[in-house]
């Protein structure tokens, strides 16, 4: 057999079903031969970013090792901040480029390069089959690699000539793998006590809760001992319900901002996450000086990495909080934290209800109002793909994410992943409603996702929030003049997109996308509606407000 048939029997033997890819020259072993084996599709890309992108949340929605196709050495250079991003993301993934022959590799060949140190830094392993016959183990190892706690990409070069290489050795897989272990009577007995001694308890979750199959778990947790549930600052899956009283919202982005949330608690629950990715240094630590830290986790990498622990945990999540669940009993004190809960929970929804009303008339529409009116018009039973930045806040207020409304996000904190990933998305939720919400800079990063969109005939509706600025960077030059105390009442350089403003109607059109520009909110529903109505996708421009300079 040759090396590309074990390649592809490889990813079958694996359970994979689809390729995202971009195709090139050194590809062609590869589709060349895809009609051999229609239980592989290909997802047709115009950007190896998209498709790495696409690929990405594929790997999340649909809970399964995602494969990438890319192009030699430019190919795999413009894949590269998309697979940082699945790096963040944690997402399974084998993302291949093919390579130029080997035999010539002396003379500097066109499009080629050191692709093993290319994708090195932005994965958990990067090699190059030499042989044939190195194929099908190089394959089985990079399978179980992607697939070990964290999960992330590995990539894998093929060189052209490998791939028509005469070998004996077929496709393996390395079987049936057990990885995660179980918490001892003695340390869930130890868990409880802490817990039960507690006098207020915070718990923060990551996007491991929801990988795990531990959400309902968690939740059951929350009210049962009154709990309050805070978010990573970036989530690339929701890990509580948005609309529950118990949910106090992501934290902040250093330690004195986490410090501002969590610094009440005696006791701190941290769950499934790599706590915590902050974007600015303090000093300041994010938990009371004395405070009792538990964190439990999958397996012991993550375990007090920044953080030295009262109790860690490495044992399988969603039985540790099953099992912790039987044994905290039902002390007095758990009632009066749910009944605080629920009152803080009710003036928080009249304080933002008062400021929504205030704002609601404002033109151009507020991110609130258009989320708000988007809110009503959609089912609940969408699935989100979601890049809204700023606006984050506003989806998870008016959309039940974390409940019926299943949500996916990125985590690298670069942007353009939302528009390619709600093709990743659609593919693994086939026949649902899928609602891509970007802001409209990061849309501009892989508005080549429109086009595959349209040729897979994909599901999705398309809201661009048109703020015409990078809002985002705005707050962050704001951040910066106050941390680093610089005296600037200067303009915000190179932030705005105006002159000309992007017109995302004429180009999703150009690209076989039907869509509609709204700028009076009361439209929205009426265009939602025409949307729901396509078998394929559809955008809507929904022009926002930006950010008051003053």
């Amino acid at each position: 057999m040759l090396g590309r048939q074990v390649f592809l029997d490889s990813l079958l033997a694996h359970g994979a079903t689809k390729i995202f890819g971009n195709p090139g020259t050194t590809e062609t072993p590869l589709l060349d031969n895809l009609m051999d084996y229609p239980d592989l599709e290909y997802i047709f890309h115009l950007h190896e970013g998209v498709a790495v992108g696409a690929a990405n949340f594929y790997a999340q929605a649909s809970n399964s090792t995602a494969v990438a196709s890319m192009h030699v050495a430019p190919g795999l250079g413009n894949a590269i901040g998309m697979m940082y991003g699945a790096l963040k993301n944690h997402s399974p993934m084998i993302v291949t480029a093919g390579a130029q022959d080997t035999r010539i590799r002396l003379a500097d060949p066109l499009l080629g390069h050191d692709l093993v140190s290319m994708a090195k830094p932005v994965t958990k392993w990067s090699v190059q089959v030499e042989h044939a016959d190195e194929m099908a183990a190089i394959m089985q190892r990079a399978f179980k690699i992607a697939n070990e706690h964290p999960k992330g990409p590995v990539f894998v070069a093929l060189p052209i000539n490998v791939m028509e290489q005469e070998t004996k050795f077929s496709a393996t897989t390395a079987g049936f793998l057990k990885n995660r272990g179980l918490a001892s009577a003695e340390t869930l007995d130890q868990l409880a006590d802490l817990i039960r001694n507690s006098k207020s308890i915070g718990i923060v979750a990551g996007d491991d809760v929801v990988t795990s199959g531990s959400r309902q778990a968690l939740v059951a947790l929350s009210e049962k001992i009154g709990a309050g549930v805070h978010l990573e600052i970036v989530c690339g899956q929701f890990p509580f319900p948005s609309r529950h009283p118990h949910f106090l919202g992501r934290v902040g982005p250093d330690g004195a901002a986490h410090r501002d949330v969590l610094g009440e608690y005696d006791t701190v629950l941290l769950v499934g996450g790599p706590f915590f990715e902050d974007v600015w240094h303090s000093e300041v630590s994010p938990f009371a000086d004395a405070v009792t830290l538990i964190q439990i986790e999958p397996t012991e990498s993550r375990l007090a990495h920044n953080f030295q622990l009262t109790l860690g945990i490495a044992a399988d999540i969603k039985d540790t909080l099953e099992r912790l669940l039987k044994l905290v009993g039902n002390e007095i004190i758990y009632d009066e934290r749910c009944k605080a809960l629920k009152k803080h929970y009710l003036t928080r929804k009249e304080d933002a209800e008062s400021q929504f009303a205030k704002a609601k008339e404002r033109s151009p529409m507020t991110p609130a109002r258009a989320m708000y009116e988007l809110g009503r018009a959609l089912p609940d039973n969408v699935v989100i793909s979601e890049e809204s930045i700023t606006a984050a806040p506003d989806v998870h207020r008016n959309f039940d994410v974390g409940g019926k409304t299943a949500f996916y996000a990125p985590r690298g904190g670069g942007i353009g992943h939302g528009l390619c990933g709600c093709l990743g998305v659609a593919v693994a939720h086939q026949g649902e409603q899928v609602v891509a919400i970007s802001g409209d800079g990061s849309a501009m990063y892989s508005i080549q996702g429109l086009w595959t969109a349209a040729y897979h005939k994909l599901k999705i509706l398309f809201v661009i929030l048109s703020n015409r600025e990078y809002r985002i960077l705005k707050h962050n030059m704001n951040n910066y003049r106050r941390r680093f105390d610089v005296k600037s009442n200067g303009p915000y350089v190179f932030m705005d997109l105006t002159e000309p403003c992007l017109n995302f109607v004429g180009m999703a059109e150009g690209m076989g996308v039907p869509g509609r520009k709204v700028d009076n909110p009361t439209d929205i529903a009426n265009a939602v509606s025409e949307a729901l109505t396509m078998e394929g996708p559809y955008i809507l421009d929904l022009v926002v407000e930006g950010l008051d300079p003053n």
